[in-house]
């Protein structure tokens, strides 16, 4: 059994709690936490999934994040993934933006997070096959040329769009 996770509506409502395979198989809503980490310079941590992964093999990804366990919220789920598949604890993980994506292999509520990470990273071998840290130009070229998960793309777009600018120093609060 995957993990159990929280169906939800349109509207990110919960609906009850599924397996999540359950819920990628019939297509329906569930949540999704993802991360940004930046380094001190506002570097932006990209990574490559193993060849053997189960979903995107071999593919690469600027955000880190998984499936919100059935309970948890947004940003307890971020950090939880990063912790995971990084080996990292952000002293602060925060709240950008929130959308419904329609997904490559199913649609889900993304809730995207940003995190400043400092030290080093200790990646989880079945999550992580290779990383390094970009500068936002190199990050774009990189999304031209390289082979992206479909879904972080449009996370991206959404993410360099938001007026004011993406690393505001505010806290949002986690919807």
């Amino acid at each position: 059994m995957s993990e159990r996770v929280e169906r939800v509506d349109e509207q990110d409502r919960e609906l009850g709690v599924v397996d999540r395979d359950e819920a990628i198989r019939n297509r329906w809503l569930h949540r999704v936490a993802t991360v940004v980490c930046r380094d001190a310079t506002g570097r932006i941590l990209v990574h490559r999934r193993p060849g053997s992964a189960a979903r995107f093999p071999g593919q690469y990804n600027w955000l880190l994040g998984g499936a919100v366990e059935a309970g948890e919220s947004y940003a307890d789920a971020a950090g939880r993934e990063l912790a995971e598949e990084a080996g990292i604890r952000a002293a602060q993980v925060r709240f950008v933006l929130k959308f419904l994506c329609h997904g490559t292999i199913s649609p889900y509520w993304l809730g995207l997070h940003e995190a400043v990470i400092e030290g080093d990273l200790t990646p989880d071998p079945r999550e992580i096959a290779w990383h390094a840290w970009l500068p936002e130009p190199a990050l774009r070229e990189a999304l031209d040329q390289w082979p992206f998960v479909p879904d972080c793309r449009e996370a991206y777009a959404r993410y360099v769009a938001l007026p004011g600018g993406h690393r505001s120093s505010e806290l949002a609060t986690d919807p």
